[in-house]
């Protein structure tokens, strides 16, 4: 079975196209010739530039439609699916971040909660052939068992955003079972790639060597027992993705809902993750980088690991992530030096 083949008869609804994965899921649609509607509300959560640089390079997709609003503004979404009569829709927009949600739960309410029920109602109003929605692999919270399995229990998460993330399973779960609407919940674990979003560790790590800043790692500087990451490239992301558009649930125990972990299943310790970036942001400069680290305790909300079991993922769709770190830190290193003209 060919997982990649796409209908281009279908239209696709991308929430969050100006996010990071939302751009990248965008534009392999419209590489292929398909339809994709796009909405974001492009935020200041972090540098807007980089959401209009995303945007930018999809614009000159013809079947591209863009509509910047939020998605917890039902009559606008109920307009969207009204007009434009989605087949499909990847709801990808969401306020990320875990250390944020501690300081800004408001925004967290707004948009993963309201924002995806409003999402629901409307695949409810106007009946669509999939909806697939971004989890997060917060939701394992501080499990103790390596590898996650999808099968695990998920109730004890430790940050608002988790448990943000839980209640859209729940929430896709009870929809599907009332209204037989197939839903599909991506897990993913610590996505990162060029163009990639600031507010995460490889980016910030990157950005404080060139301000000549100390980076701060939250694992007490305590080696052996380090953070360990399950560090996925964002093409592996979306091939995943790509692959379950056209494989939507048919009936899981009283409702055709499921969930898979994306992730890279070959989990790294965060100090490894450090030493490949400095050597991947070496190679891009042409000379030796190293960076002032500052060691402190873990934060609250941050889990000492996470670990992907993608079992499931290659069981329905023969994919497994497979990207390296080292090729996955060099296309980003390169990409970050070109992009603020560093080189």
């Amino acid at each position: 079975m060919n997982y990649n083949t796409l209908d281009k008869s279908k239209t696709y609804l991308v929430t969050g196209t100006a996010g990071f994965i939302g751009y990248y899921l965008a534009r392999k649609l419209l590489e292929q010739g398909c339809r994709v509607i796009g909405i974001d509300n492009i935020n200041e959560y972090y540098d807007v530039n980089l959401k209009y640089t995303r945007l930018e390079l999809l614009q000159p997709y013809k079947r591209f439609t863009f509509v910047k609003g939020d998605i917890s503004d039902k009559a606008l979404i109920m307009n969207m699916f009204e007009e434009y009569k989605p087949h499909v829709v990847v709801n990808l927009a969401a306020q990320a971040g875990v250390r944020y949600s501690i300081e800004n739960p408001d925004v967290y309410m707004q948009s993963n909660i309201i924002g995806f029920y409003t999402i629901l109602e409307a695949c409810r109003q106007y009946p669509v052939e999939h909806l697939l929605y971004a989890s997060s692999s917060s939701v394992y919270g501080a499990n103790q068992k390596v590898p996650f399995e999808e099968s695990d229990r998920v109730d004890q998460p430790v940050s608002l955003y988790a448990a943000t993330k839980k209640s859209n399973e729940l929430m896709a779960h009870t929809y599907s079972h009332l209204y037989r609407i197939p839903t599909t919940g991506l897990r993913f674990f610590t996505v990162y790639g060029p163009l990639g979003r600031p507010d995460m560790a490889y980016f910030g790590f990157t950005q404080h060597y060139f301000s000549g800043k100390p980076i701060k790692i939250y694992n007490n500087g305590d080696y052996e027992n380090d953070l360990y990451r399950d560090f996925t490239y964002v093409d592996d992301i979306v091939e995943g993705i790509e692959r379950l558009l056209g494989n939507p649930p048919v009936g899981e125990e009283n409702a055709p809902h499921q969930v898979y972990n994306i992730g890279n299943n070959s989990p790294e310790k965060l100090m490894t993750f450090i030493g490949t970036l400095e050597k991947c942001l070496s190679h891009s400069l042409g000379r030796e980088v190293l960076f002032e680290k500052v060691f402190e305790p873990i934060k609250p909300g941050d889990v000492p690991a996470t670990y992907a079991s993608t079992e499931l993922l290659e069981k329905v769709v023969a994919f497994k992530p497979k990207t390296s770190i080292e090729a996955g830190l060099q296309n980003f290193t390169d990409w970050y030096c070109e992009y603020y003209r560093l080189n």
